[in-house]
């Protein structure tokens, strides 16, 4: 049976449409980073922006495509001054083995280039042990 005349080609276009739309997503400036910052619980959007010295339209716009995409939720709490935290969804928590293996792979092959990449990054600690502001 020709699978590509009894839907078969709807099947493939349908997961390369998917697979498509994901790597699109994934593969814009800072959004791996900003998955694997929140792999360590809610942060503050403050935080986010210091840990990975992202600016701040550019954090807003990734945690909104993010947030879109429902691998980020956005949490008000009612307090004064108003307290906003991103968190992973159960979706976005579902990617932390793809990110592994992300890293993983990129050690083995691509270790000078992610060397150069975290040097451009200047990814830092704040050092902050307290609430930072938002």
């Amino acid at each position: 049976m020709d699978l590509t005349k009894v839907g078969g080609a709807n099947m493939i276009e349908q997961r390369e449409c998917e697979m498509t739309q994901t790597i699109q997503l994934l593969s814009k400036r800072w959004t791996l980073f900003l998955l694997e910052q929140l792999q360590t619980g809610p942060q503050r959007f403050s935080k986010i922006g210091c840990q990975l010295s992202i600016s701040g339209r550019l954090l807003s716009e990734r945690l909104k495509e993010l947030e879109a995409a429902g691998l980020v939720e956005r949490m008000i709490y009612p307090e004064t001054p108003v307290r906003i935290e991103y968190a992973l969804t159960e979706k976005g928590r579902a990617f932390k083995p793809v990110l592994d293996e992300i890293r993983k792979w990129a050690e083995q092959w691509a270790k000078p280039e992610m060397e150069r990449c975290r040097e451009e990054l200047k990814l830092h600690d704040c050092g902050q042990s307290g609430p930072d502001e938002a």
